[in-house]
């Protein structure tokens, strides 16, 4: 079967002083997973394990994001998590740059469509 995403959050995470860009990324999930609160499996008739979560994590050095770390956020579903470039690094007075990532989480399903 096809895969369709059904849906599409975005968020915003900070290591304000750590320069943990793992820890930015989880905080970026953690706001476009706690924003809402959609119960898109039941909606259509799947079990929570069969959604399919593609995880987009954006930071200034994805190299540092612990990508297989950022699955334990999701307590079900098939997740997939990526890094690549993009967020900011923000210049502190001590040297030590504040990092922001942002997320991207597509939820997807391998269903039939309706007009097919």
């Amino acid at each position: 079967m096809p895969k369709h995403r059904i849906l599409t959050e975005f968020g915003q995470g900070a290591s304000l002083r750590r320069q943990d860009y793992t820890e930015a990324a989880r905080r970026a999930i953690k706001d476009a997973l706690w924003r809402n609160s959609i119960n898109v499996a039941e909606l259509f008739g799947h079990p929570k394990e069969a959604m399919l979560i593609d995880v987009e994590i954006a930071a200034q050095q994805p190299e540092k994001v612990d990508c297989a770390a950022l699955r334990s956020v999701f307590p079900y579903g098939q997740v997939s998590v990526t890094a690549q470039p993009g967020g900011l690094d923000i210049p502190r007075p001590d040297g030590l740059p504040t990092v922001i990532a942002t997320a991207a989480i597509s939820v997807s399903f391998e269903m039939e469509r309706a007009d097919d």
